[in-house]
């Protein structure tokens, strides 16, 4: 089956109300500039590929998502009453371990990707936190390489320190939410040996970095 023929992914009940419920929070909270969301997938196999800067990052993508996607949490978060029910209902998260590679949960994202699911993966692994691009890990590359997935670039920035920053004094941050033009490794990818994957994950990079202020772009720049 190919992608134009995949099922639309099927929703959680109560993520269209919280969809709502978000982007009425993010009017009221935030000055929003929201570009290209015309551009998130409905089916997969697509990987949609965020920089990472806080927690925000996740509820932005939930708030703009047509579907939700399959995301990467924390193990530990798989302990925590409340929270890991929100990851299990509205993330169907994949829950990984840190600090080591996680061949489990790789290979729970390429069978949600190989049935045609949605997943979020930001490349960097981890947040940046002064909204300055890190370099990319090979994961993302990987999973697309194996799957022929759509990759769906994000640059989110303008949240790095929003509650001291900005509501602490009484001030609404300008957020950028930019989405862009979604696109596949070249058909040689699928045969590159994973310790060979650098090159694809440049370029998963490039395409984020492009939509960042150049100041943001750190070694993509």
């Amino acid at each position: 089956m190919n992608n134009s023929e995949q099922p639309t992914v099927a929703k959680p009940l109560g993520w269209d109300f919280s969809q709502r419920l978000l982007r009425f929070l993010f009017a009221l909270l935030f000055r929003m500039d929201v570009r290209g969301i015309e551009h998130l997938p409905e089916r997969g196999p697509a990987i949609i590929a965020p920089n990472h800067v806080s927690w925000f990052d996740v509820i932005f993508m939930a708030g703009y998502n047509k579907v939700p996607p399959v995301t990467f949490a924390a193990k530990k978060w798989d302990k925590t009453p409340g929270v890991n029910l929100l990851f299990r209902h509205f993330g169907q998260a994949i829950f990984v371990n840190r600090g080591a590679p996680d061949k489990q949960a790789l290979m729970a994202a390429m069978a949600a990707l190989q049935a045609g699911r949605v997943l979020g993966v930001a490349p960097e692994g981890t947040r940046s936190h002064d909204g300055i691009l890190r370099r990319g890990h090979d994961g993302a590359a990987w999973l697309a390489s194996r799957t022929d997935a759509l990759i769906i670039p994000v640059a989110i920035w303008g949240h790095e320190d929003v509650i001291r920053g900005h509501w602490l004094r009484l001030r609404r941050p300008h957020i950028h939410f930019h989405v862009g033009e979604p696109f596949r490794l070249p058909p040689e990818a699928r045969k590159t040996r994973s310790r060979d994957l650098k090159p694809y994950t440049e370029m998963i990079m490039h395409r984020i970095a492009a939509m960042l202020p150049p100041e943001r772009r750190g070694i993509y720049g």
